[in-house]
């Protein structure tokens, strides 16, 4: 299947699902993802912002949060085509929408960590497959990014089930995933 066609078919498959059942499978990844060894040692988790489909963040931040992890979120550059990666404080108070919609820090509240201080990504993504690679909506920001990142940086997907296939088109700029948690 063409990236296209893929992406259109999860595309009206995250808008079918019910609030209640993507609050229900987000809860599921996020025990799964606080059970993980990659996780329990991280001391610097890069999240991502939810947008309305995809699988919820904003109470996974809040839990490792409260677990005493530093959180980073990513800060999209669209002059450079770039993310940087941001430490955040406080969701309520630091954030605003930023290009595409998407959740970001406000200027103010931009601190940029050094990749190679991060200890865990938490990676976005339209579909996955069992070997780990990552279909994103088309911009490329997160292949740059995860292809800056070091080797050795365990970069785990967060989907729901029906976004997890057998396999994916791929092309040699695209960067796969350590591991893929659904539900």
């Amino acid at each position: 299947m063409f990236k296209s066609r893929i992406r259109k078919e999860i595309k009206e498959k995250l808008n079918q699902q019910t609030d209640a059942q993507r609050l229900r499978k987000s809860n599921l990844i996020k025990n799964k993802l606080f059970k993980l060894a990659e996780f329990k040692r991280a001391k610097l988790v890069m999240f991502y912002l939810a947008k309305a489909q995809e699988v919820k963040t904003h109470s996974m931040i809040e839990q490792a949060q409260r677990l005493g992890k530093k959180v980073l979120v990513p800060v999209i550059l669209v002059r450079e085509k770039k993310i940087i990666a941001s430490s955040i404080d406080d969701l309520k108070s630091e954030l605003s929408p930023g290009p595409y919609g998407i959740l970001q820090p406000k200027k103010e509240y931009v601190r940029e960590v050094p990749l190679k201080q991060i200890d865990l990504v938490l990676v976005p993504g339209l579909a996955f497959d069992r070997q780990g690679h990552r279909l994103g909506r088309g911009g490329g920001y997160y292949d740059k990014f995860l292809a800056r990142l070091p080797v050795s940086t365990p970069r785990i997907g967060l989907a729901f089930d029906f976004q997890v296939l057998e396999d994916l088109p791929t092309f040699s700029h695209d960067v796969s995933v350590t591991k893929v948690i659904s539900a």
